[in-house]
């Protein structure tokens, strides 16, 4: 069994500062939805840092343009592109067996997600989309992508984690119900199943890592409040209106821009103290600011359903199921590494 060494990291550590991130050269991040919102800044700034970063998202074209502003903000920035379609289990794959390919992954940052959608569609594989994209298809990624996580000493998976089972007040998931098959089809609470099912499967995927003898650590973050009116410009990718600029201004002080939302992310993925089973956020109300560990009091740790380990399996292995794969499984056509 691996030992974690518990941390104090609820605050701020000294000296860290997300606008002078520690160097990290030689280090290779795959970020999916790397190209847009969030997920762009999140490349953009572990490019900062000298890591080669590899944007994971399904839209060549949005990807190159987002390549292109990275660039010209970070000259000899190390970023590619990496074909991924989430709602599709064979695209899965075939990322899954590219990403094998690579020499090293030292964070696999799971962020691209389908938000709302107004009535219930499906994947390809008959999944409801953001159930699948969020939940299946990231499942599926992480799962056969394992093992080049697990031959990069102190690897980690993060997991955008969200405050949004908390707004829906959800109490628990149902089993039989997680493609929403049955009742009226929600489009929020929807979402806030799948982030809920997503944040327990990488909490059990913490308690199953410190059971082995791997090296790799599941951590969780999320970006509190960001929104693309507080954010700053970037052409071809991030360009808010006047008029959404006008209509977030008032949420200054609970809201902040995608740029700082990156913050709690990269540091989950860059800072040493970063440990499995934990997640960071901002430190003001969960919301914004410098990013920290949320403590036992913060609303993100108030979702109850997060404390149960017996749905977390449960989620497990009903999401397995869904995905055909099992934790670990190399991807259809790959061998074995001798």
């Amino acid at each position: 069994m691996s030992v974690k060494i518990e941390r104090d990291t609820t605050g701020v550590a000294a000296g860290w500062n997300p606008r002078r991130l520690p160097r990290a050269e030689g280090k290779v991040f795959v970020i999916t939805g790397g190209h847009a919102g969030i997920g762009y800044f999140i490349s953009e700034q572990l490019a900062h840092a000298g890591a080669t970063v590899v944007m994971a998202s399904r839209s060549q074209a949005k990807a190159q343009n987002a390549i292109a502003s990275i660039r010209a903000r970070v000259p000899g920035a190390r970023v590619s592109y990496l074909h991924l379609d989430l709602s599709s289990l064979s695209s899965v794959a075939e990322t899954a067996t590219a990403l094998r390919d690579l020499p090293r992954v030292d964070a696999l940052v799971l962020n691209a997600a389908a938000i709302l959608t107004k009535a219930r569609t499906e994947t390809a594989d008959g999944n409801e989309t953001v159930f699948g994209v969020n939940v299946v298809g990231n499942f599926a990624l992480a799962a056969q992508a394992m093992a080049v996580l697990e031959r990069t000493a102190g690897s980690r998976l993060i997991t955008l984690a969200s405050i949004a089972p908390w707004l829906a007040r959800l109490r628990t998931l149902d089993m039989a119900n997680l493609n929403s098959t049955t009742g009226a089809y929600q489009s929020f609470p929807t979402y806030a199943r799948s982030k809920a099912a997503q944040m327990l499967i990488a909490l059990e995927l913490d308690r199953r890592l410190r059971g082995s003898a791997s090296q790799v650590t599941s951590v969780l973050a999320h970006p509190g409040g960001a929104h693309d009116g507080l954010s700053p410009r970037r052409a071809g990718v991030m360009e808010p209106t006047v008029l959404r600029r006008i209509a977030t201004a008032p949420l200054f002080a609970v809201a902040q821009g995608k740029d700082r939302g990156a913050w709690p992310i990269v540091r989950a993925a860059l800072d040493p103290v970063a440990d499995g089973g934990q997640i960071w956020g901002p430190r003001l109300w969960s919301s914004i600011g410098q990013p920290r560990v949320e403590g036992p009091t913060t609303v993100i740790r108030r979702i109850g359903l997060l404390d149960d380990d017996t749905l977390a399996r449960a989620t497990w292995d009903a999401t397995a199921d869904l995905a055909g794969v099992e934790w670990g499984e190399r991807p259809p056509g790959t061998k074995a590494n001798t």
